[in-house]
C-alpha cells in the first residue's frame, strides 16, 4: 500500500523541533505581554472579500497565492494568506474598539499561499504577529520596532539589519503613482505581463516584482521619499527620532514597499543576511487606512509579521542554544501483573503532581523496559517485582551517575522521590 506523505510546500514538527519552536514563542509572548498586548485566535478561513479588500486584488497574494475554495453552501472562502485581516475583522465585528486605544493585539496563526516552495518559502507557514490600533504617534512605530528588537535580542539572533521606509498616505501617493506611471511607461514592453497591468491600476506594486528584468528597471524608478506629504514627512522623521532616543540602529531603505496594499506611512523589515535570498525574517507598518476600508470608523493602526520558520533557520544556521528538552523524571520498571498494577498506580501519583514519569505499558521484559528507559532519557528509574512489593522496599537509580537510593513503598512515595530530586542524596533513611 501507498504511503502518503505530507504536501508540497508543508513540514511535520516533530517533537525535538517542537521543543525549539516553544522556547521561541515563550519569549515572545512573554515580550508581547511585557509590552501591554493580549493574544487573539481568529479562523483559518475567511471570507475571500475580507483578503480582497485588505490586502489588495493588484497584489500578488490576492492574484496568485491565495487558496481559495467554495465550500458546500457555495460560498467563497480562503485559507488566510497573512494575520492581519483576520485580526482587524475580530477587532470589529465583537466591537474591541470600546476596550479602550490603542488596543493591541498579538497571536500565532498558520498562514496559507500557494507559492513555489524552496528554503524558508513554504505553502504553509506560521508568523508571530502584532498589531496595534487605535494611534497615529510615531512613537507607536517606534515602540513596535522595538519590541520585535527586543525577541530577537533575547533570543540571541545576530546578523539582523533594520531597514525603514514611508510609503506615504493616500493624497502624497497618488503624486507618486503619476511619476511611477510616466517613468514605467517608457519602458512598458519590457516588463513581465502582471507589471504591465499593474501600470494603470497601481504601479507601486511594480517596485515588488520578482522579475529580474523588472527590479532592474524599478532601480531607477522615482523615490516615494521625494514625494511625501508635510504630515507624512513629519510622522517619518519622528518615528526616526524615537528610534535614535533609545538606541535602536536602522537604515533607510526607499525600495521597500512591502507585498501587501493596506501599508500606509512607515514600512520596515528585519533583514538576515544568513538567509540567503529569503532574507526578511520579520515585516510591517502602518495600516491607517484598513479599519474603514473593512467597514469600521477611521483607526490608525500598525503591525508587523515575525516568519517562525525563518527565524528557526537563522537560530539554527547562528547554532544558537537551547536549553536541553525536559524528560522523564522517572521511569518505573515491572515484573509480573501485581508489579505492573503497582508500577501503574505509582506514576500516576507521580503525574497528579507533575512530575513527568512512566513505566511499561507493552508487557515487555526488563531488558527491553530499561532499554526504553534509556531512549527516552528518563533521569531515574525503579524496578519493581515480588520482592519490592513483599518488603516494601525499592531501589531507585539514578541514570547518569549510576547512583542508588534506598526507598520506601509504605510511606509517601512522590514527597520521597522530591526529596531524592532536590537534595541529590545518596539515600533516604526510612
Amino acid at each position: 500500500m501507498e504511503l502518503i506523505k505530507a504536501q508540497k510546500g508543508t513540514q511535520d514538527l516533530l517533537p525535538a523541533q517542537t521543543e525549539k519552536w516553544q522556547v521561541v514563542e515563550d519569549v515572545m509572548r512573554s515580550e508581547a505581554k511585557i509590552h501591554g498586548f493580549g493574544e487573539i485566535r481568529t479562523p483559518v478561513f475567511e471570507d475571500t472579500k475580507l483578503f480582497q479588500r485588505s490586502v489588495g486584488e493588484t497584489t500578488d497574494v490576492v492574484q496568485k497565492e491565495m487558496y481559495t475554495f467554495n465550500d458546500k453552501g457555495g460560498r467563497s472562502v480562503t485559507l488566510r494568506p497573512e494575520g492581519t485581516a483576520g485580526a482587524v475583522r475580530a477587532m470589529l465585528e465583537h466591537g474591541m474598539y470600546n476596550d479602550g486605544l490603542p488596543l493591541r493585539l498579538y497571536y500565532f496563526t498558520s498562514c496559507y499561499r500557494y507559492e513555489n516552495t524552496q528554503a524558508g518559502r513554504l505553502r504553509e507557514f506560521h508568523q508571530f504577529g502584532l498589531e496595534m490600533l487605535g494611534t497615529p504617534s510615531p512613537m507607536a512605530d517606534a515602540e513596535l520596532i522595538g519590541t520585535a528588537k527586543s525577541i530577537f535580542n533575547r533570543l540571541g539572533v545576530q546578523n539582523l539589519r533594520l531597514e525603514i521606509n514611508s510609503i506615504g498616505c493616500p493624497d502624497c501617493r497618488a503624486k507618486y503613482y503619476e511619476a511611477l506611471r510616466t517613468y514605467f511607461s517608457n519602458y512598458k514592453d519590457q516588463l513581465c505581463e502582471t507589471c504591465q497591468g499593474r501600470l494603470e491600476r497601481n504601479p507601486m506594486r511594480i517596485l515588488d516584482c520578482k522579475s529580474p528584468i523588472c527590479s532592474k528597471i524599478a532601480a531607477g524608478a522615482p523615490r516615494m521619499l521625494d514625494y511625501l506629504c508635510d504630515d507624512c514627512r513629519t510622522h517619518f522623521e519622528g518615528v526616526k527620532t524615537y528610534l535614535d532616543a533609545v538606541d535602536i540602529e536602522y537604515t533607510v531603505n526607499p525600495s521597500i514597499v512591502r507585498g501587501l496594499d493596506y501599508y500606509t506611512k512607515t514600512v520596515f523589515e528585519f533583514i538576515s543576511t544568513d538567509l540567503g535570498a529569503q532574507s526578511t525574517v520579520c515585516g510591517g507598518g502602518r495600516y491607517d487606512g484598513l479599519v474603514e476600508e473593512m467597514g469600521g470608523q477611521h483607526m490608525p493602526a500598525l503591525g508587523f509579521g515575525l516568519g517562525m520558520e525563518r527565524l528557526m533557520m537563522i537560530l539554527d544556521a547562528q547554532k544558537v542554544e537551547f536549553p536541553e528538552p525536559e524528560t522523564c523524571d522517572l521511569f518505573i520498571g515491572a515484573l509480573g501483573d501485581a508489579a505492573r498494577l503497582a508500577a501503574f498506580q505509582l506514576t500516576h501519583s507521580l503525574q497528579e503532581y507533575s512530575i513527568s514519569a512512566a513505566c511499561d505499558i507493552n508487557d515487555r521484559g526488563l531488558k527491553a523496559q530499561m532499554k526504553y528507559a534509556d531512549k527516552i532519557a528518563a533521569k531515574y528509574s525503579l524496578v519493581l517485582g515480588d520482592n519490592e512489593l513483599e518488603t516494601k522496599k525499592a531501589v531507585i537509580k539514578n541514570m547518569k551517575t549510576g547512583e542508588k537510593s534506598k526507598i520506601d513503598l509504605s510511606k509517601d512515595f512522590v514527597e520521597q522521590f522530591v526529596v531524592l530530586q532536590t537534595k541529590d542524596e545518596d539515600s533516604i533513611d526510612f
